[in-house]
């Protein structure tokens, strides 16, 4: 009878055939090293190149390493949740499949986490990427998602992460998301650390991302904000926009009406009073229609909360021996 699996690593891989086979030896060779039972879970995130056909030959000689290939390119985020919905392990190890991250840090995120903490997040101090394209964007990024979620960590973009089975089963990721998990995590109650890690300079292939991305990583924090503080009670930002947008229509309406009616003779003529009268309507067209949406948003949020939720991902191909058990 095969062994429980302890430690669950999960690689999301987009076009990565020139580092899976060194990858998978640190790797190995770490964990062998540290003496748990554990599976590598691989996530081909519909690669063009040739790295799922890596990944079938290492699954040949390696029954740990288990290998699922999806139908298209579903980004990041979809590779992490696969991986996560697939991991055995009560330790959950994330990491990027470009040798940029280290698995000799892998021992100390477990100890770490196994102080008491829910997620411990890796800190690239000294990382080896380009200043203007990477790390600055990078720094920047950091400092507004740390003062919008509250999550006091240096490094989001890192993938090197730990985490409890428990934590990751609570947290469902959707559009480009995987970059905030600490604060979807800080969402569950959890307890996060952070610790310094290794970085290296990419060996093979490009980097996927880029400054471009920029713009997507603003609209997910905004989303991240509103699921922090409003995803339960959403009436209450919509209502309050509704309520100031209101009162505001309401409160020119009114001054316009006063005028109209008891001061005749001072009020002014049609054409100078017609566009604060237009612009209190509409301001209080807006109030209804926010106040609506609040109340549409609470609906909502009780569906969400009572269905059941769909998968964003869907796979070609699974190789796991233990399937076949």
């Amino acid at each position: 009878m095969s062994k429980p699996v302890e430690v669950s690593i999960v690689l999301p891989i987009y076009n990565e055939e020139k580092n899976i086979k060194e990858l998978h030896s640190r790797i190995t060779k770490v964990m062998q090293e540290l003496g748990r039972e554990y599976e590598i879970i691989a996530v081909d995130d519909g690669s063009s190149d040739s790295s799922f056909d890596v990944l079938r030959e290492l699954h040949q000689k390696d029954s740990r390493l288990i290998a699922i290939k999806f139908r298209r390119n579903f980004g990041q985020t979809a590779a992490m949740s696969a991986g996560f919905n697939h991991a055995k392990g009560n330790i959950i190890i994330s990491m990027d499949s470009d040798l940029q991250n280290d698995p000799v840090d892998i021992p100390r995120l477990i100890d770490k986490l196994e102080e008491g903490y829910d997620l411990v997040s890796g800190w690239r101090a000294d990382r080896k990427d380009k200043f203007l394209s990477r790390r600055l964007p990078s720094i920047l990024a950091n400092k507004l998602i740390v003062r919008m979620t509250g999550v006091d960590i240096h490094d989001f973009g890192c993938s090197l992460k730990a985490y409890r089975k428990e934590v990751t089963d609570n947290i469902h990721l959707y559009g480009e998301m995987h970059r905030f998990i600490p604060a979807l995590a800080k969402w569950v109650g959890a307890e996060i650390a952070e610790i310094k890690v290794e970085h290296h300079a990419r060996k093979y292939g490009k980097s996927k991302y880029g400054i471009s991305r920029t713009t997507r990583v603003i609209l997910d924090l905004i989303t991240i904000k509103f699921l922090l503080t409003f995803s339960t009670r959403p009436i209450q930002i919509f209502g309050k926009m509704g309520i100031i947008s209101g009162g505001i229509g309401f409160i020119i309406c009114l001054y316009l009406s006063i005028g109209k009616i008891f001061f005749p003779s001072e009020a002014t003529s049609l054409t100078k009073r017609m566009p604060m009268l237009l612009l209190g309507i509409l301001l209080i067209l807006v109030g209804v229609q926010f106040i609506s949406m609040g109340l549409l948003g609470e609906v909502m949020v009780r569906t969400y909360h009572e269905s059941q939720r769909k998968p964003i991902y869907f796979i070609r191909e699974k190789l796991d021996n233990n399937d076949e058990e």
